[in-house]
């Protein structure tokens, strides 16, 4: 009898949460980038997170017992790309190809596991697109060359009006295609999410932004970079850019996350060749970090610094297997190997080279190359549970709105 009444409490108790969780708006978080937003890590890099106590947990989320895929329940996503849309249920698959993931799988898991309700992902990303261009939000008006630029086309009699003009044409497109798009997602959810009641409502819990490479190689707009400050216009439009996405989307307060670009670990840590790029990475990471510290965002903007999500032991390993490459190609050219002894003395030098396991997280841990994560599933993956406990921190914490 008490087992019986045990048993209908707890049914009971679930019904109520169940119907609980449905009468709640539905959250909805937007994914916003360049290519490391996309994910070019490809899905057999997730195996290697299984290798690290610290990660096989989240590893184990994603795939089960035999390595194939999960799909995630009660997540969706719509995802807009260079080749058009898709959606469904979140798995793996919604990164730069269907073969590849990025941060949205962590993201996703992360959150749905902390929130235990239903969420919707809107995920919009191009390769190759800047802030200062390409996503430009409309209250940072016009592009323009910096006076420093103009100069420097004028000593070299470079068309300053037809690269004016060139800019223009692109200006604010990528933002236009963002809106646009969260807008008509936003407008019939039920084609992506089949659970989805309009009398539920959904609530703009939250925006994720991560980019951050075509504007730090890009002299023209930062001609000073390797000064203090030389990146300052970034944080200037970052700013301008979330006050226009809350503006858009009618969402005063909206939760922002910015991913700072962190490709090769902290600055301080730099080895061999990167060295000399040190000061230039560290301005344009403290330039995008900037927005978080002002007053107005107090609360409602976060900084994510990617670089702690780095993986050193993966960074190394493809290190000395470029010294390997190099070691090869000058006995090719003192002793003119044939293909095959070239694969022969590639082989003997693997092996001399590298251990079992390290060969293992060459062969599995990546997929593309160092401005691209390494390609390596470990570390985006890390990157989004980084976006998730950021964005639940501030769920957490009532928005400050003084000015």
């Amino acid at each position: 009898m008490i087992v019986r009444l045990l048993s209908a409490l707890v049914i009971a108790a679930l019904a109520m949460q169940t119907t609980f969780a449905a009468d709640k708006p539905l959250k909805v978080f937007i994914l916003v980038g360049q290519s490391n937003m996309q994910g070019h890590a490809e899905t057999r890099t997730l195996e290697h997170m299984g290798q690290d106590p610290r990660t096989a947990p989240l590893r184990d989320k994603m795939l089960d017992k035999n390595g194939e895929p999960k799909t995630i329940d009660d997540v969706w996503i719509s995802y807009l790309t260079d080749g058009g849309e898709r959606q469904g249920p979140l798995t793996v698959g919604y990164g730069a190809t269907e073969k590849k993931i990025g941060p949205e799988l962590a993201f996703g898991i992360v959150m749905h596991e902390k929130l235990q309700e239903p969420i919707l992902l809107i995920k919009t990303a191009w390769g190759g697109k800047s802030l200062n261009t390409d996503f430009r939000p409309p209250s940072a008006g016009e592009y323009k060359f910096p006076e420093e630029t103009v100069k420097l086309f004028e000593r070299n009699k470079i068309d300053l009006a037809a690269k004016q003009a060139a800019r223009k044409e692109v200006t604010g497109k990528y933002y236009k295609l963002m809106v646009d798009h969260v807008k008509k997602v936003l407008a019939d959810i039920g084609k992506v999410d089949p659970d989805y009641d309009p009398q539920q409502g959904y609530e703009l819990a939250g925006l994720v932004w991560f980019q951050g490479w075509n504007d730090m190689v890009d002299r023209d707009t930062y001609p000073s970079r390797e000064q203090a400050n030389g990146y300052g216009a970034y944080g200037e439009v970052m700013a301008d850019f979330i006050r226009d996405v809350r503006k858009d989307f009618s969402a005063p307060n909206m939760p922002v996350v910015i991913g700072v670009i962190g490709v090769g670990g902290p600055t301080s840590e730099y080895v061999d060749g990167a060295v000399r790029y040190q000061k230039v990475h560290q301005n344009i990471r403290d330039a995008m970090a900037s927005p978080a510290e002002m007053p107005e965002f107090k609360g409602t903007v976060a900084a994510v610094l990617t670089e702690n999500y780095w993986d050193k032991e993966l960074r190394d390993l493809k290190i000395r297997e470029g010294k390997l490459n190099d070691q090869l190609k000058k006995l090719q050219a003192e002793k003119q190997l044939s293909r095959q002894e070239q694969n022969a003395e590639r082989d003997r030098l693997f092996q001399e080279e590298f251990s079992e396991q390290e060969q293992a997280a060459l062969k599995n841990g990546i997929s593309n190359q160092e401005y691209h994560y390494l390609g390596s599933a470990k570390i985006l993956s890390g990157i989004g549970e980084g976006f998730a406990e950021a964005m639940l921190q501030m769920q957490d914490a009532p928005a400050d709105t003084s000015k």
